[in-house]
């Protein structure tokens, strides 16, 4: 039995069907946690949701934005973008299942010395404090969605408080998850930098380099980041190398941590969408 992470799908049906045949993956033994974002801008977002329902005995993801964003729109909330590639999920025949397995999807899974998310975890939350975070805002989303997603889209508050409550403790718990890359060296996020590491500027730092961090007890796995790339340092493991983009799809051997790859079949422009 092997355990394996791979990054970002997105769609990227073909890319994800040859990476599993490089690694030779058996559906009996080996299982496979996916950093989020199975959906979305790539060209099958619907066979890409199909075949991982179809094998959750032995595939497990966490939610990303872009997987939330598939979501809202299900419930009325939010708007398709130009780039989306979505639509045909909400007309399936069996979009009911499938998003009602999506729904009940975690934001944060946890194994060992491994924790796992789709973008990243505060820095002053420890991993325990995560998790139980993770737990808050999964309770409200599956109990009751259409508030959950009625409040979930906005870019405020932008640091966190413990004494937060109600939509914003709600919103900024999710877009820690799943939408952070940067901080600002005072301590807030910014959701505008989605480039380089070498191209950010000085009053911006990555989330796993801020000072203090408290969660390095535990290795985080997770993807979102395309342009940063596949990065092991600073007890952190981005898996997220663009096979949107015209990259790869990388999966990580949990148990030897060698990594493989594939070459992407899908090359989107950043500017058209």
């Amino acid at each position: 039995m092997t355990q394996y992470v791979i990054g970002d799908i997105q769609g990227c049906l073909a890319e994800l069907e040859a990476l599993l045949a490089e690694l030779g993956f058996n559906y009996g033994t080996d299982t496979i946690w996916f950093t989020g974002d199975l959906v979305n801008r790539g060209p099958q977002s619907l066979a890409t949701l199909r075949l991982v329902r179809q094998h959750d005995n032995c595939m497990q993801t966490v939610l990303g934005n872009h997987d939330l964003h598939l979501l809202a729109l299900n419930y009325g909330y939010g708007k398709l973008k130009r780039g989306d590639t979505i639509s045909d999920i909400l007309s399936a025949p069996d979009k009911d299942i499938l998003l009602g397995w999506l729904e009940q999807q975690p934001l944060l899974l946890q194994q060992d010395d491994f924790v796992m998310v789709h973008a990243g975890i505060w820095p002053q939350w420890t991993t325990k404090q995560a998790q139980t975070l993770a737990h808050e805002v999964e309770s409200v989303l599956q109990k009751t969605p259409q508030l959950f997603f009625k409040q979930m889209y906005g870019n405020k508050p932008i640091y966190w408080n413990d004494t937060l409550q109600g939509e914003e403790r709600l919103r900024f718990i999710t877009n820690v998850f799943t939408r952070m890359r940067a901080l600002t060296t005072t301590g807030e996020l910014d959701f505008a930098y989605k480039s380089t590491l070498s191209e950010m500027p000085s009053n911006l730092l990555p989330w796993f380099k801020a000072s203090n961090r408290q969660n390095k007890d535990k290795t985080i796995l997770f993807g979102h980041w395309s342009a940063l790339g596949l990065y092991r340092d600073d007890h952190v493991i981005c898996l997220d190398t663009g096979a949107l983009w015209g990259g790869s799809l990388t999966a990580l051997n949990l148990e030897n941590m060698a990594t493989t790859q594939t070459a992407s079949q899908t090359k989107l422009n950043l500017e058209n969408l």
